[in-house]
């Protein structure tokens, strides 16, 4: 797996990049778009152009903040995905930091954004432990409002956002972490005032009933690994399928670490697609040990980027093998705006996106490009939301 991921590292200057072959290859390819029409709107060797002729969105994780303020940035987030997700700004702690008073304006921007250059939108995430306001609770777990009003305000929430953003939004992450990695019920606020995970149906129909046509998704990690999670949240969304719940969608984080083996990742996707579900890889990245601070980025091991190529490669991989995988989201592209340098410091780990510091495509990058230039025999996805045809 290592040898080839190498050899592209080394001719994508000239066979990649130079997009003859690719562009070549794109408009001969039976249904897809026309070249001179996707190139008006982004390179046809670009991740988004050769994902569309499977029909698989590829996306990315948006930081607000760097979009439109940022051209390199925003030039690559147009140009390579034809999915974003927002990384913070529909979370309940920003649409609403004071009681009763919401705060739409930079999750506008971003949808905004998506309609200019084409894109769809995963909203992210409805129901969530973290990130709240404070005036909801300090850590998730606690709180000083009763259970009515709990019930009573997700509702709302839930409601008021989806409707807000109805006809806008392709896939919802519903609910986000129900479940600790021992597969037991997160003790949340959530689940002590429903006394279990009732709240997850709940959420699920109130979503639905504000926009019946968006895709809602349950949106996990480590899903990717057969074992006791993997396990309960399977039951979960086999149980919720039993009881008519309008759950559409498993997303798999896919925040994966070269310290530890690939999962059998094709195999869960699959299963969960066996119940009759959509499944998505929501929030990918791969990193490794670094150097401490300010060489977070940068690799211990010279070969580090080796293995890193190959779970990029295998992640990508199996979400082609699976016709139900309809996105793949890796989280950001570069990695001076990675959430895993600030997280995992002890030890310090990052270099976990595809893009570097300075936002040039790293040799994981060329390893996706090269991986969807080699998918037209892929099973081609269907249904909203799906590529040209």
């Amino acid at each position: 797996m290592l040898r080839p991921a190498l050899s592209i590292g080394l001719v994508s200057a000239t066979v990649l990049l130079g997009g003859m072959a690719l562009t070549g290859s794109a408009s001969a390819e039976p249904g897809a778009a026309p070249a001179q029409s996707q190139a008006a709107r982004y390179p046809a060797d670009s991740l988004r152009a050769l994902g569309d002729r499977v029909g698989l969105r590829i996306g990315t994780a948006v930081n607000t903040d760097e979009l439109g303020s940022n051209a390199d940035y925003t030039r690559i987030t147009a140009e390579q995905f034809s999915s974003v997700t927002p990384e913070n700004v529909m979370k309940w702690q920003l649409v609403e930091p004071t009681r009763g008073t919401y705060d739409w304006a930079a999750a506008d921007r971003l949808v905004a954004f998506a309609k200019k250059n084409k894109q769809l939108v995963r909203g992210h995430t409805l129901v969530w432990h973290s990130q709240l306001p404070t005036w909801l609770s300090s850590d998730g777990y606690t709180t000083t409002l009763s259970n009515d009003e709990l019930k009573a305000l997700l509702k709302k929430h839930i409601q008021d956002q989806v409707k807000h953003f109805k006809g806008d939004i392709w896939q919802w992450d519903v609910v986000n972490e129900a479940f600790d990695d021992d597969g037991q019920p997160r003790q949340t606020i959530w689940y002590k005032a429903w006394g279990g995970l009732g709240y997850i149906a709940d959420a699920f129909r109130w979503a639905h009933e504000a926009d019946p046509k968006a895709l809602l998704f349950y949106n996990d990690y480590n899903l990717e690994f057969t074992g006791v999670k993997s396990n309960a949240v399977y039951d979960l969304v086999r149980s919720l399928k039993a009881q008519r719940v309008p759950i559409d969608g498993v997303g798999f984080q896919g925040h994966l670490d070269t310290q530890y083996g690939f999962p059998d990742l094709q195999n869960n996707l699959q299963r969960f697609a066996d119940l009759g579900l959509k499944v998505a890889e929501t929030e990918v990245d791969v990193r490794t040990f670094t150097q401490a601070p300010p060489n977070e980025n940068t690799p211990t091991n010279p070969l580090a980027g080796y293995a890193q190529e190959s779970y990029w490669s295998r992640a990508l991989k199996a979400c082609l093998a699976v016709r139900e995988c309809i996105s793949f989201t890796p989280w950001g592209f570069g990695d001076t705006y990675s959430w895993i340098p600030g997280w995992f410091d002890n030890p310090q780990e990052g270099a976990a996106l595809l893009y570097d510091g300075n936002l040039q495509p790293k040799s994981q990058y060329y390893v996706l490009q090269q991986d969807l230039a080699l998918a037209a025999g892929a099973p081609h996805r269907s249904g909203p939301g799906a590529g040209h045809n």
